[in-house]
C-alpha cells in the first residue's frame, strides 16, 4: 500500500464527510445521510473523476466502523435488556425473516427471474441493517426508549439467524439440496459458541476490568477494552461467524462491569471516527446509472421492503404482548436492509449462481431504505397517533384486551413457584450440557492438527483420540457432576408435584421415590447416550476406550470434591456479576445534574493514601464552594455511587468522578491530591 495514496484517500474521505455533515447539521437532517452522500460525491461513479484511489483500503477501515458500532450497541444493550426482550425479539425476527423471504421469492418470480435469483432476493430482503438503524436511533436521541430496546433485540436475533441463513444458502447453492445433519451441527456449534463466550466472559471480563481500573489510567483501560473487542471479534471470524456478532457480545459482557460509564466516554470518539468511514464506504457503492437502469424493480422492491417489514415486525411484536403503539414504532424502525444484504448478494456472485444485476439492485435498495429510515423513525409517533385516531374503536379495544391478556398470562405463570423452579433447573441443566457440547466440539476440532503435528504419539491415531476424549471428559466433569445433581433435584420436585398425598395416601413417599428413581435413571441413560453422541469424532477403539474410561473413573472419584468446589466458585462469580445492580451510565450521571452543568467535563481522580481528602465526607471537603467542581460519583471498589450524598465518606483508594470546567477540575485535583 502506498502511504501517500492512503493518506490522500483518508484525507478526502474525512474532509468531504466533515463538510457534508456540517451542512446536514445546519439543515437538521440525520448525519448518517450526510456520510452516504459524501461517499457518493467522492465515489468512482460520480463525474468528472473519482477522488478515491484505493477503495479497498477504505472498505478495510469501514470494517472497523462495523466493529465499533456493534461494540457500542453491546455497551448500550446489556444482557439484562437482552433477556427482558428475548421472547419478543425471537418471535418478531422469525416472522419478519419468513415473510420477507417469501415476499422476495414471489417478487423475483413476478419479475421473471430464475429460481436462484428469486431465492437470494428473498434472503437479501429479510435482514435489516444493524449498523444503520443504530446510528439513526442514536442521532434522534431515542436509544433509551422501550421500542429502541426491542429493535436492538430483534437486530441481534436477525444477525444470528443471518449467519445460519448464509450457511444454508451456501449449501443449497452448491449442491441444490440441504443436509439436515449439516444444518443441525452448524446450529449446535453456533449456540455452543454463544453460550461459552457469554458464561466465560461474565466470569472473567468484569474482574479483569476491575483489576485494570485500579491503575487509575484512562489509557490502560481504553487499550484493554479495545483489545478485548478486537480479540473476540477475531475469534468470531476464525470460527466462521460474523465480526459484528463477536463485537456485540463482548460489548454486552463489558456492559456488566462497574467501569461502564468511563468506558462509554472513552470509546465513543473512536467509534464515531470509524463509523463515519463505514457509512462513507456505503456511498462509494452507489452507481447513479444503475439507479436509472433498474429504476422499476428498485422502486417496487423498496416499497415491498418498507411495507413488508413494517407489517411483519409490528405484528410479531404485538403477538409477543406489546401494545400497538410500541409495535408500530418497532416496525417503522426496522424497515430497511443493509450490510448482511450485501454479504448475501456477494455470496451469490462468488458462487456464480446469481445474475450480475442482483448486487447493484441490493445496494440501491439499501441506499433508498437507508435514506428513509431516519424519517420513518422520526415520524413513527405521528403514524401511531393517526392509527389510534383512525382505527375503529372495537378494533382498538380488542388489541388492548389482547395485550392485557398476554401480560396477565405471564404474571400467572410467574406465580407458580414449582414451575419457576423447574424452568430454572431446566435452564441450568441445558447450560451445563451446552458447555459440555462446546468442549467436545473443541476436542473434535483438535483431532486433525494433533494427527498432523504428533505422528509419534503413543498408540498412533487411536492414542490421540483417547487422549482427546479423556481430556474432554475431564474438562466436562464439573458440568456433568452439577447436571446429575440438578437432575436429582428436578426428579424429586416432579415426583412431589405429580404424586399428591390426597391421591396416594400412605403410599405417597413410596410412589414419589419410584417416580423420582425412574426419572433419574432415564435421564442418566440419556446423559450417557448424549456423551457418546458428542464423542463420535474422537472415540478410540473399544479396548483403548475402556482403558481411558477406567482412568476417567479413577480421576473423577479422586477429584469429585475439588471439581465441585471449582464449579461452585465459577457459579458464584457468575451470579455476583448478574446480581449486582446495573452500573451507572455516563448519560445517567449527566441526566441527574442541573441543566447548566450537563455540558461540563467529567474526570475520574484516585484518592491516594496520604491525600488530605481521605477520611472526610463530601460535605466536609466543601469542594464545590472552594473550586466550583462537584463530586458526582464515587467508586469504592466494592460498590459505585452516582450523585452521592454530602454525608458520604471518601476513603483512600476510592475513585471520585468530578464535574466542572477545565479550570475547576484542575483546582479540585490540586486540592484532592495535595500532600
Amino acid at each position: 500500500m502506498n502511504h501517500a495514496t492512503f493518506l490522500q484517500d483518508i484525507a478526502v474521505v474525512m474532509i468531504v464527510a466533515a463538510i457534508v455533515t456540517v451542512v446536514f447539521r445546519q439543515l437538521k437532517q440525520p448525519v448518517v445521510l450526510g456520510y452516504i452522500l459524501a461517499g457518493l460525491i467522492i465515489g468512482p461513479h460520480t463525474p468528472p473523476f473519482p477522488l478515491i484511489v484505493d477503495e479497498n483500503a477504505i472498505k478495510t477501515l469501514s470494517e472497523l466502523g462495523v466493529i465499533f458500532l456493534m461494540f457500542s450497541l453491546g455497551l448500550e444493550f446489556s444482557l439484562r435488556k437482552l433477556r427482558a426482550v428475548g421472547a419478543t425479539a425471537i418471535i418478531a425476527a422469525t416472522m419478519e425473516i419468513l415473510l420477507m423471504v417469501w415476499a422476495g421469492f414471489e417478487l423475483g418470480q413476478i419479475f421473471g427471474w430464475n429460481q436462484m435469483d428469486s431465492i437470494f432476493l428473498g434472503a437479501i430482503l429479510s435482514i435489516s441493517s444493524t449498523t444503520i438503524i443504530i446510528k439513526a436511533i442514536e442521532e434522534l436521541g431515542r436509544t433509551k426508549e422501550r421500542f429502541a430496546e426491542i429493535v436492538f433485540g430483534i437486530l441481534i436475533v436477525e444477525d444470528i439467524l443471518a449467519i445460519v441463513m448464509i450457511a444454508l444458502l451456501s449449501g443449497f447453492a452448491t449442491t441444490g439440496a440441504l443436509a439436515a445433519a449439516d444444518v443441525g451441527m452448524m446450529v449446535v456449534k453456533l449456540v455452543a459458541f454463544l453460550g461459552v463466550l457469554l458464561v466465560a466472559g461474565l466470569i472473567v471480563v468484569p474482574r479483569l476490568l476491575n483489576y485494570v481500573a485500579r491503575f487509575g489510567s484512562n489509557e490502560v483501560l481504553l487499550i484493554t477494552v479495545i483489545g478485548l473487542c478486537f480479540g473476540i471479534s477475531l475469534l468470531a471470524v476464525k470460527l466462521g461467524y460474523s465480526v459484528a456478532l463477536g463485537a456485540f457480545l463482548i460489548g454486552a459482557i463489558i456492559a456488566e462491569a462497574r467501569q461502564i460509564a468511563k468506558i462509554e466516554v472513552l470509546t465513543h470518539p473512536v467509534r464515531d471516527l470509524f463509523s463515519a468511514v463505514f457509512f462513507v464506504s456505503i456511498g462509494l457503492l452507489i452507481d447513479p446509472a444503475l439507479l436509472v437502469k433498474y429504476a422499476g424493480p428498485i422502486v417496487i422492491i423498496t416499497v415491498v421492503v418498507v411495507v413488508g417489514k413494517v407489517l411483519a415486525c409490528s405484528f410479531g411484536t404485538f403477538i409477543a404482548g406489546h401494545d400497538e403503539r410500541s409495535s408500530l414504532r418497532v416496525g417503522m424502525g426496522l424497515a430497511q436492509i443493509g450490510e448482511f444484504s450485501f454479504i448475501i448478494a456477494s455470496l451469490g456472485l462468488t458462487l456464480n449462481v446469481t445474475s450480475e444485476f442482483l448486487y447493484p439492485i441490493a445496494v440501491a435498495v439499501s441506499a433508498l431504505t437507508t435514506l428513509l429510515t431516519p424519517y420513518l423513525i422520526r415520524h413513527s409517533d405521528t403514524v401511531v397517533g393517526w392509527f389510534v385516531r383512525a382505527a375503529p374503536a372495537p378494533l382498538v379495544r380488542t388489541l388492548a384486551a389482547y395485550t392485557r391478556w398476554v401480560g396477565q398470562l405471564g404474571v400467572r405463570n410467574g406465580r407458580n413457584m414449582g414451575a419457576v423452579f423447574l424452568r430454572r433447573v431446566g435452564w441450568q441443566i441445558a447450560l451445563n450440557l451446552l458447555l459440555v457440547t462446546a468442549v467436545f466440539i473443541g476436542a473434535a476440532a483438535l483431532r486433525e492438527p494433533a494427527f498432523a503435528n504428533w505422528p509419534t504419539a503413543p498408540g498412533g491415531n487411536d492414542g490421540v483420540k483417547a487422549m482427546l476424549w479423556l481430556g474432554a471428559m475431564m474438562v466436562s466433569l464439573p458440568m456433568l457432576i452439577t447436571s446429575f445433581r440438578k437432575l436429582q433435584a428436578f426428579a424429586m420436585l416432579v415426583a412431589e408435584m405429580s404424586v399428591s398425598h390426597g391421591a396416594a395416601g400412605k403410599n405417597t413417599l413410596a410412589l414419589r421415590a419410584v417416580v423420582s428413581g425412574i426419572i433419574v435413571t432415564a435421564a442418566s441413560a440419556g446423559l450417557v447416550l448424549f456423551i457418546l453422541l458428542l464423542s463420535t469424532a474422537i472415540l478410540p477403539s473399544p479396548n483403548t476406550l475402556l482403558i481411558a474410561a477406567l482412568v476417567f473413573v479413577v480421576a473423577a472419584v479422586l477429584l469429585w470434591r475439588a471439581f465441585s468446589r471449582l464449579y461452585a466458585r465459577a457459579q458464584l462469580a457468575l451470579r455476583e456479576t448478574l446480581a449486582q445492580p446495573p452500573p451507572p451510565r455516563h448519560d445517567e450521571l449527566r441526566a441527574a445534574l442541573p441543566p447548566l452543568l450537563r455540558d461540563a467535563q467529567l474526570e475520574m481522580v484516585k484518592i491516594s493514601e496520604n491525600s488530605p481528602t481521605a477520611g472526610k465526607t463530601i460535605g466536609e471537603l466543601r469542594l464545590r464552594s472552594g473550586t466550583g467542581a462537584s463530586i458526582v460519583g464515587i467508586d469504592h471498589g466494592d460498590r459505585q455511587l452516582a450523585n452521592p450524598s454530602p454525608e458520604e465518606e471518601i476513603r483512600a483508594g476510592d475513585q471520585v468522578l468530578l464535574l466542572g470546567n477545565r479550570s475547576q477540575l484542575d483546582a479540585a485535583k490540586a486540592l484532592i491530591q495535595r500532600k
